[in-house]
């Protein structure tokens, strides 16, 4: 029999104010006050905001101390000794928590205004102990936002326990989520304590265990800053040594196990597919810019952990990552990165040569038993197909060579006719003006040359001069049949350099096509002799 919780001292809570919202923070001077002010800014609904400095030897302390003074719903709690993770000090933060809810905030992102409210409406009208909002990966300086899991919450919903939405294991955040405190201190659900990484996995492993009734709402309910060119990489970043993958291949093996001994099996089983389609999707995508020791020790680590994989679960998985997964297992050694890579990205392209063992695609001659179902019989708009786009920037112009591949006779049935490509501006993804043109078959794929209007995309910068503005370039292939496919573009050839143009619109243009991290083509453009010298000046001061 679990003993009730000692009652809490603390501040008199209206019946308005019931939420409290911990902040956690070490050595984060630069942020954390944005955090708490955007957790006091929520409103009466907020009866107080208990911020916990985990030992920090910055200036941290010092700045939450100097908010309190003038912030009475503030209580700060100072931890003498550095707990080495997140969730020893959000564990004291909701120890000395009083409100009726509480929510997690870390301290390097921010609430949106109205977020709290939201989250708090739902709870008491759908009386649910918890309730999750939509969260946006705001990438800085960009300020480019990515929702997180988007599908998860386009519309409100309300589950009378999470099997009956096993979707919901793949949020793997605690921060987008308002929480009953006696629904938490009922269960004994806490953190991992101490040094332990993605500790957020095991705590919403455990909430969900306790199947309790969640309610999902549309509303926009938590910013989580990607800062790539940080000094220090927050955890969910900084994947450069494979101890982050093998801490988080434990994390997800602990929270399977939450799972199946609360006798959960459809939710243990989700989350192994949810380890394919994103986590292993995420890890190969890179693994072509790590080094020959590092892929070694990941692939070792993978496949001695998919070995313990349920096949039900390997074949639930989208089709990439099932098939990355079944090559994994059937290569002692790491190979073929390079499709590999290609493969995992979003959207996935499948590189040749294409194989075929007794008339069913294969892997590879080399690997004949990894067979890539689905690809003759999965609908056509769904393939993986590949698109090879070389640029050729001139003064004149931007021009595009594209081959689309053939695939398994899937694209000639369906008669490919032309290509729309189709810009869109990554901090916002606004479009760009589509260049259409006719594909001409040759040889097992078709060919085309597009050409980009430049000048008209370096105009819709928007008047930034900090930096040259990404752009994506996304391919739609229309057919006869009436199939179309979207696909980004394969970046290929010599062409992937910076060039200065003259520009008679814009005096001057900086144009860069690269490649993304999973190989796609992209665009950085810059327009203007001032914003064209300023990035000049400051790559020759690096």
């Amino acid at each position: 029999m679990k003993e009730a919780p000692e009652p809490r001292s603390g501040p008199t809570l209206t019946p308005t104010a019931q939420v409290s919202i911990v902040v956690i923070a070490f050595n984060d001077a630069a942020h954390v006050g944005a955090a708490v002010r955007s957790a006091l800014a929520q409103g009466d609904v907020v009866g107080e905001v208990i911020a916990v400095n985990d030992a920090s030897t910055d200036g941290t302390g010092a700045a939450l101390d100097d908010l309190a003074r003038t912030a009475p719903r503030l209580r700060v709690i100072h931890r003498t000794d550095n707990s080495g993770g997140c969730g020893t000090p959000r564990n004291d933060g909701l120890r000395a928590a009083t409100g009726r809810f509480v929510m997690f905030l870390d301290s390097d992102d921010v609430l949106p205004e109205g977020a709290v409210r939201a989250l708090l409406d739902a709870a008491l009208r759908q009386d649910a102990p918890v309730v999750a909002g939509a969260c946006v990966r705001r990438e800085l300086p960009a300020g480019r936002d990515v929702p997180w899991q988007p599908a998860l919450y386009r519309e409100a919903a309300v589950h009378g326990s999470p099997e009956a939405a096993p979707e919901l294991v793949r949020d793997t955040l605690c921060v987008n989520r308002l929480y009953d405190r006696e629904f938490l201190d009922a269960h004994d659900i806490r953190f991992p304590e101490g040094r332990f990484t993605y500790e957020d996995f095991v705590f919403t492993a455990r909430v969900l265990a306790a199947a309790p009734r969640i309610a999902t709402i549309p509303d926009r309910v938590y910013i989580w800053h990607v800062r790539r060119s940080a000094a220090k990489q927050s955890i969910s970043l900084d994947r450069k040594d494979v101890a982050n993958w093998q801490a988080r291949i434990e994390a997800h093996r602990t929270s399977v196990r939450i799972f199946r001994d609360a006798g959960r099996k459809e939710l243990a089983h989700a989350a192994d597919t949810k380890f394919l389609d994103h986590d292993l999707r995420m890890y190969v995508r890179e693994l072509h810019t790590r080094g020959a020791d590092y892929r070694a020790e990941w692939w070792r680590l993978t496949r001695d952990y998919l070995a313990g994989f349920d096949e039900a679960d390997v074949a639930a998985a989208r089709a990439p990552a099932r098939w990355i997964a079944r090559v994994v297992l059937a290569s002692p050694a790491p190979r073929d990165l390079a499709r590999l890579t290609q493969l995992a990205a979003r959207p996935g392209r499948l590189l040749p040569p294409y194989a075929s063992e007794d008339g069913r695609p294969v892997w590879s001659r080399e690997l004949p038993g990894v067979e890539l179902d689905a690809l003759t019989t999965g609908p056509a708009d769904q393939l993986p197909v590949t698109i090879d786009a070389a640029p050729v920037i001139t003064a004149a112009h931007g021009l595009l060579r594209l081959r689309v591949h053939e695939l398994y006779g899937r694209l000639a049935a369906a008669g490919p006719v032309s290509i729309d490509i189709e810009p869109s501006r990554r901090r916002d993804e606004r479009p760009g003006p589509v260049s259409t043109t006719a594909l001409t078959p040759a040889g097992a794929g078709w060919t085309a040359e597009v050409r980009l209007d430049l000048a008209a995309l370096a105009g819709q910068g928007g008047g930034r001069a900090a930096g040259p503005e990404p752009w994506d370039l996304m391919a739609r292939v229309n057919c006869a049949d009436g199939t179309t496919l979207r696909a980004s573009l394969r970046a290929v050839g010599p062409g992937l350099r910076r060039r200065v143009l003259p520009s008679r619109r814009h005096g001057l243009l900086l144009v860069q096509p690269y490649a993304t991290t999973g190989g796609a083509l992209a665009l950085r453009l810059a327009s203007g002799p001032r914003s064209v010298w300023r990035i000049a000046a400051r790559r020759l001061r690096r």
